[in-house]
């Protein structure tokens, strides 16, 4: 008799939801259910610090370079991560526009808060107007996985090379530029990156789900029991016991917290610089020549990433990390103008949502909204309590244990690219990577792998409309044999 779909024990993949199904933008009663921990509490605060990996280094070096005003950047992107986890239901990431940010350093002369301002404003209403008028859902429904998943391929293993640069090399963010080797030794040594990555992948293995093992095992029947060596039965559930242990330790957590101890052992003066309170909230006057250099600088180049990775990919990755929650293309490109549409006038970095930083917090342990709620909470406490005096603390803290966290981002972001079955697609994919990597810019192997999938569909094409006319001559021909 089959099991009722009840059962907790059963295993069973959701069917893909319906477009009516799909995460709506506006709260209909269901924020309970998207707040509910879909595992240990322990998990989904681990599973919250999953993309400080990549968000600390930007903040930080817009902070000291850009004079970005980090007390208000910490309070609005707290308030956009409760927003989002309420919205939506899973760890969504709000994170730093990344092409803005690499502009607004590494050019001469830097980008002022007014420019970074406007070039987020520009951004968001681009993919507002994508999101309202439905362009967006599609674009994702058309464009070719193999496609997306280059771009996800790529944008992962950017992480995972920049991820290498932090642990082996010192760091300077000011410049963006690496400085020496790493010492061995010392509190941002090899030695210490090395032991936070031993941990993490004792802890979280491969990054697998341990606890659907253990389900699986518990489900055996009493027949079963019978047929299969008893000891062998037993260790196979004492190790799944073990892994289930493992799983439930907040690992990432724990190493952002020891992250923050060292922090006051590098620097223990670091008290005594910061000041209680946030910073003044005021509304940025941005120029017509703030609004052009923004534009023209920033807000190009940033566009077609976030189009690529802020919305269609993290939507495909969604529906491969929770098919019963997939996200729809409209909500979250209307939730990223939305977002920087309230917090860019008042000097708050522009954002996003990343790939990246959700396939990093459910990689540590995030599968609720209640996460992203979580490292709201947080950021809205230190933005309240510190203000800009915050930025003393991030600027000792660790670059190799921030390189860990976001390897582990990377590599989980990189292998939703596993699932293309076929030569073709994995061709396509492979292409659509490698241009991205070498010319530093999704949009040219997006380009890349939409021409080269159209080749391929045309390859075809070719052929079957050539055998269509064959056959339709042949068919002609015996019409014209025919006697009356």
């Amino acid at each position: 008799m089959e099991d009722p779909p009840s059962d907790p024990h059963r295993r069973c993949r959701p069917s893909s939801p319906s477009a009516a199904d799909t995460t709506p933008l506006l709260l209909d009663g269901r924020w309970r259910r998207h707040l509910r921990l879909k595992t240990a509490l322990s998990s989904e605060l681990s599973g919250a610090v999953g993309d400080l990996g990549t968000y600390i280094p930007i903040v930080l070096t817009l902070t000291l370079v850009s004079h970005l005003d980090l007390s208000t950047t910490l309070i609005f992107t707290a308030l956009y991560n409760v927003a989002t986890g309420v919205l939506f239901g899973i760890p969504m990431p709000v994170q730093p526009m990344k092409s803005i940010a690499a502009v607004a350093v590494s050019e001469s002369p830097h980008l002022s808060p007014s420019q970074i301002a406007a070039a987020g404003l520009s951004t968001a209403a681009v993919l507002l107007v994508l999101g309202a008028t439905g362009l967006m859902s599609f674009f994702y429904r058309y464009i070719p996985l193999p496609v997306v998943r280059g771009v996800q391929l790529s944008q992962g293993l950017a992480f995972a090379f920049s991820a290498i640069k932090y642990i082996r090399y010192d760091q300077d963010f000011v410049t963006s530029k690496s400085g020496p080797a790493r010492p061995w030794l010392g509190l941002d040594g090899l030695v210490l990156a090395i032991a936070a990555v031993l941990f993490l992948v004792l802890c979280t293995g491969s990054g697998d789900d341990d606890s659907t093992d253990v389900r699986g095992l518990d489900c055996m029947d009493e027949s079963d029991d019978d047929e299969v060596d008893v000891e062998l039965s037993r260790s196979k559930r004492n190790i799944d016991r073990r892994l289930r242990m493992l799983s439930a330790i907040p690992s990432a957590l724990l190493v952002f917290l020891f992250g923050m101890v060292l922090c006051v052992i590098r620097d223990p003066s670091i008290f005594t610089s910061l000041k209680f309170g946030p910073s003044k909230l005021h509304v940025l006057m941005i120029t017509w020549d703030d609004w052009k250099s923004g534009f023209l600088r920033a807000a190009i180049p940033q566009i077609p990433l976030s189009i690529l990775n802020s919305v269609i990919a993290v939507c495909k990755l969604s529906a491969d990390l929770f098919p019963d929650r997939e996200l729809s293309a409209t909500s979250v490109s209307i939730s990223v103008g939305i977002m920087n549409f309230v917090g860019c006038w008042f000097g708050a970095m522009p954002v996003c949502h990343g790939a990246g930083g959700l396939a990093g917090q459910y990689r540590f342990g995030g599968r609720s909204g209640a996460s992203v709620v979580f490292l709201g909470i947080g950021k809205l406490v230190l933005g309240l309590l510190f203000g800009n005096s915050f930025v003393r603390i991030l600027n000792q803290f660790p670059i190799g244990i921030l390189g860990v966290l976001l390897l582990f981002a990377g590599i989980e972001l990189a292998m939703a690219s596993r699932d293309m079955n076929t030569k073709e697609e994995s061709f396509v994919m492979l292409v659509c990577a490698a241009v991205s990597l070498t010319g530093s810019s999704a949009a040219l192997g997006f380009g890349c792998g939409i021409l080269l999938f159209l080749l391929l569909k045309l390859r075809r094409m070719e052929f079957s409309s050539l055998r269509f006319q064959r056959s339709a001559t042949k068919d002609s021909g015996n019409e014209t044999n025919v006697v009356p």
